[in-house]
């Protein structure tokens, strides 16, 4: 199945077709095509229509996969940007070195600009260092900068090491408790290692989200991955906890897939969501504009399934 919302900004509308009844009436073209643009649109309708609740309490997410190429950083910054564009107030805390989630959000992370480095090493509060979304209204980001890439060995030899990011997210919390500027969600994006910046990120979150992509050898690593994740529980975080998994990269036409994701929801029923993230060239595109797929395509079939799951992130959060 294609990107149907890329069909439909691209201009390829379903063609009608004149009935030969002799009444003039045109019928609607039953082309795959027409189906999947009707089927999105009613999707845009229900969201629309969706009333999404705010937590009272600010939901810290670290998004993480120790296997590359799942998606890890598109999911963190489209999820941060469909729950923003809710009304919550939205901080992305962009803990890998390589900079993606800044990029995507638009935000300058390169020269002198200081972002979160400053905060592990320096203790800088956060406030001096995120700046707002260009694109996208009630989100901020906290950048990555070259400077990140050298930190694990600088934090080895401080005290609470892996404390460190815990303490600046609290610090911030604290400086945000009034309803105006309280922040609901915070999302850590981190690299696909665990080191001891992937170690910060798990200490001082309260949730863990895992993309998983819909191929071959999706599940290789993940078992290792929640052993982590319950170890860190055990010694540094004991509020740590998996409550989400997001299939990525789906595509329903091969049945590859589909047993990927049956097999997802056999072993983790509660936490994986029921949307699932469809291959799209939207979605890829989008950060090269300095974009999340929302703001760069907000009709699209990625955009839309994005949204969708951020509504059910925030429902999950309500219950």
């Amino acid at each position: 199945m294609g990107d149907n919302g890329d069909a439909s900004v691209g201009g390829r509308t379903s063609v009608t077709k004149q009935s030969n009844s002799g009444d003039g009436d045109p019928s609607v073209d039953e082309s795959p095509i027409a189906t999947e643009l009707n089927a999105l649109t009613e999707r845009r309708i229900r969201l629309v229509k969706t009333s999404v609740p705010l937590p009272e309490q600010t939901r810290i997410f670290t998004v993480s996969n120790q296997k590359g190429g799942v998606g890890k950083t598109t999911t963190t910054v489209n999820l941060a940007a469909a729950l923003a564009t809710t009304g919550a107030r939205v901080l992305v805390i962009d803990l890998d070195p390589q900079g993606n989630a800044s990029t995507a959000l638009g935000v300058e992370h390169r020269g002198d600009v200081p972002g979160i480095y400053e905060a592990l090493l320096d203790g800088r509060p956060l406030d001096e260092l995120m700046s707002e979304s260009p694109d996208v209204d009630n989100l901020w980001c906290v950048p990555a900068t070259l400077d990140l890439a050298g930190s694990e060995v600088e934090l080895v030899s401080l005290e609470h090491r892996e404390f460190r990011l815990r303490q600046a997210i609290a610090g911030f919390l604290a400086a945000h408790d009034d309803p105006k500027t309280f922040f609901h969600y915070i999302f850590i994006d981190c690299p696909p290692s665990l080191g001891l910046l992937t170690v910060n990120a798990f200490v001082a979150a309260r949730e863990v989200l895992i993309p998983i992509q819909c191929e071959y050898y999706a599940l290789e690593g993940l078992s290792q991955l929640i052993t982590n994740v319950n170890r860190l529980a055990e010694h540094l975080n004991p509020d740590l906890r998996l409550t989400t998994i997001l299939l990525t990269m789906y595509d329903g036409r091969t049945r590859l897939a589909q047993e990927v994701a049956a097999e997802v929801r056999t072993h983790f029923p509660s936490e994986t969501l029921e949307t699932v993230i469809p291959r799209s060239v939207r979605i890829s595109e989008a950060p090269s504009y300095g974009q999340t797929v929302i703001s760069y395509d907000p009709n699209s079939t990625g955009a839309v399934s994005y949204r969708e799951a951020a509504v059910e992130i925030a429902q999950r959060g309500a219950n």
